[in-house]
């Protein structure tokens, strides 16, 4: 395999246990009515001023799911609409402190999940991965200011 497509499948590879492993220590903290998908929603919402057509457009997916989506999570209690400063039509998405609740709790998982990769690494590794993939990630509301 070369190195492109062992990169590639590396990264898609660690990507899928670090979801599994964040959703599953979610879960265990209490929040076990949310999947993945809330996850990726948490963090565009969670980064401010994220309208339904902004989060449609984050998570990849129709308005029309991404409404449905909001719609699940206000009925939960994780998120809450805000009229919008500049658009009467729009809508504001925020958390809730129930929401902010779950986002610490993922959080938590984040920093337990990568907790291994540190150890294998050691802290200057580990840090110089860090700086590589901020190198590579793609720019907008999500990606680390540092």
């Amino acid at each position: 395999m070369d190195d492109a497509l062992a990169f590639s499948a590396l990264v898609l590879a660690l990507s899928g246990q670090l979801v599994q492993e964040i959703h599953t220590g979610v879960s265990q903290q209490g929040f076990d009515d949310l999947r993945p998908a809330h996850g990726f929603a948490f963090v565009r919402i969670s980064a401010g001023g994220a309208t339904t057509a902004d989060l449609a457009e984050h998570l990849g997916v129709t308005k029309q799911a991404a409404a449905q989506l909001v719609e699940e999570l206000v009925r939960k209690g994780y998120v809450e609409r805000h009229p919008h400063p500049h658009d009467a039509r729009a809508r504001l998405l925020g958390l809730t402190e129930t929401g902010w609740a779950a986002t610490r709790a993922a959080d938590q998982a984040a920093r337990a999940a990568v907790a291994p990769w540190r150890e294998v690494l050691g802290e200057e590794r580990f840090g110089e991965l860090v700086a590589d993939l901020t190198l590579l990630a793609p720019p907008g509301p999500i990606r680390p200011a540092w």
